[in-house]
């Protein structure tokens, strides 16, 4: 059974069922990511069908003409800044009309209602010649494309990104480009690379495009919650430079008002030394919510800043811990009339697809390293490498389990849930393991000892830098 609208069952046929439209729209996208990658200087025929292609696709639109111009001088070499702005918001149009079908597919299965309102973004202070400067920067890249960039057009970005990280409102911006450069000067030359990862750097590019524009990375805080936290679970998220511990939960109001799905975050800057358990070391001091998740309690927020896409602007000052939240229990009872969130247009993505669902009762199939969860008599893959290894949770328990909260999510053509705990059978008791059981410290042995090696590892790394700023 898996709740979905107060006792029904979630409509996993849906989830199989083709979407109208949805692979012409990512040909186009894919298309245009291969003239991208051979770079638009001088392109030939192939990649002028793609950049035709793209403009085809939003044929009829407000971008229509747009896009129609900026497709017609890429494809003569002669593609200024505005026409690549112009081919990029094209681009995240179509990903985002996916995202919307997608959306919509799964609103349906789960029976779950949805918030479609999103409140447009106040303007905020502009920096134009640092947004300039990264606006530039990438369209040399789009110029030379990602089998030609070197290490000197790579490290062109290193200068923006310093001047931009002190200043709060561009961070997302930077935070976006540091990564995104870490990436290409891993991969330089690019006329070496065996694989381009066409989709994912032009989603990165596209993305630090359009957030050149004045205002566009502006992230409004749209109101506050007090009420109850009740958390689902824990998405780690890791990148050599970066790390990110997401809390999904269901918030319920104060005043009696319909529950809601919230996120709650936290981000830290990493060295690539740091992986693993490693990663709870730089998280864990920011935010007592994953003691909260590890001990399976709730937290009673009072005026928490909350976007109009359900992200707690989080500060301990209007939080304290509350009375004991299993998830589980929480899946059962409070998520099937939790409303999900709106999305931001500049979010909406297939990739960024995360809704949570509760699955129980569902038959386990195992095929080698490949798992799937049969629902209401319908095949559901199981995305085990979402599941961090710095955690409890293991093949083996989600093999073995009889209940999962999750996070259903959309790769490769298909819908896939990402376990973030199980309810399984240890000793004939029932036990719940988090994927994020490890958040804020940990006496199981496994855990200790990837504890121990981390710390060691991060005092070392503190340690240097401590002598290095010393000097």
């Amino acid at each position: 059974m898996v709740p979905a609208d107060q006792g029904g069952v979630m409509r996993a046929d849906l989830l199989t069922a083709s979407v109208d439209g949805l692979d012409e729209a990512l040909t186009a996208v894919d298309a245009f990511d291969l003239a991208l990658a051979g770079g638009l200087l001088r392109p030939g025929p192939a990649q002028a069908k793609g950049l035709t292609g793209l403009a085809r696709a939003v044929a009829g639109t407000p971008l229509a003409a747009g896009v129609g111009e900026a497709a017609q001088k890429a494809s003569a070499g002669a593609a200024g800044e505005d026409h690549l702005v112009a081919l990029a918001a094209a681009r995240t149009a179509l990903l985002g009309s996916v995202h919307d079908a997608l959306i919509t597919r799964i609103a349906e299965a789960t029976g779950r209602p949805r918030d479609k309102e999103f409140a447009p973004a106040a303007g905020g202070r502009q920096a134009a010649n640092l947004q300039t400067a990264a606006r530039s920067w990438l369209s040399d890249l789009a110029g030379r494309g990602w089998q030609g960039i070197d290490h000197e057009l790579v490290s062109g970005s290193a200068r923006i990104i310093s001047a931009m990280l002190p200043d709060p409102d561009l961070r997302r911006l930077a935070t976006l480009l540091d990564g995104f450069a870490a990436e290409l000067a891993a991969s330089c030359p690019g006329a070496a690379l065996e694989r381009v990862p066409a989709r994912r750097w032009a989603d990165l590019w596209s993305r630090a495009m359009l957030l050149t524009l004045p205002g566009a990375a502006d992230m409004p805080v749209t109101g506050t919650a007090t009420g109850r936290l009740l958390p689902l679970g824990i998405d780690l998220q890791e990148h050599p430079t970066a790390a990110q511990a997401q809390i999904h939960a269901v918030f319920e109001p104060a005043d009696g008002g319909a529950p809601r799905l919230v996120r709650a975050s936290v981000s830290v800057p990493k060295p690539d030394t740091v992986v693993g358990a490693g990663l709870w070391q730089l998280l864990r001091p920011h935010m007592p919510l994953l003691a909260a998740v590890r001990d399976g309690r709730s937290m009673d927020l009072d005026a928490m800043p909350v976007t109009a896409e359900g992200d707690l602007i989080w500060s301990d000052e209007h939080a304290r811990t509350g009375e004991p939240a299993d998830a589980l229990t929480t899946a059962r009872v409070a998520l099937p009339a939790a409303t999900d969130a709106a999305t931001a247009p500049l979010d909406r993505h297939p990739a960024r697809i995360a809704v949570p669902v509760f699955l129980e009762g569902c038959a386990v199939q195992e095929d080698g390293d490949a798992m799937t969860f049969t629902v209401a008599g319908q095949p559901l893959t199981v995305d085990i490498d979402r599941v961090p290894t710095a955690g409890p949770l293991t093949p083996e328990a989600v093999a073995a389990s009889r209940a999962c909260v999750g996070l259903l999510r959309w790769d490769a053509g298909a819908f896939r849930v990402q376990p973030l705990a199980v309810e399984t059978i240890v000793r004939k008791k029932p036990v719940v393991i988090h994927a994020g059981g490890w958040a804020a410290g940990t006496t199981d042995k496994a855990g200790a000892r990837a504890e121990k090696a981390a710390t060691d590892a991060v005092t070392v790394l503190r340690e240097r830098a401590g002598r290095l700023l010393r000097k």
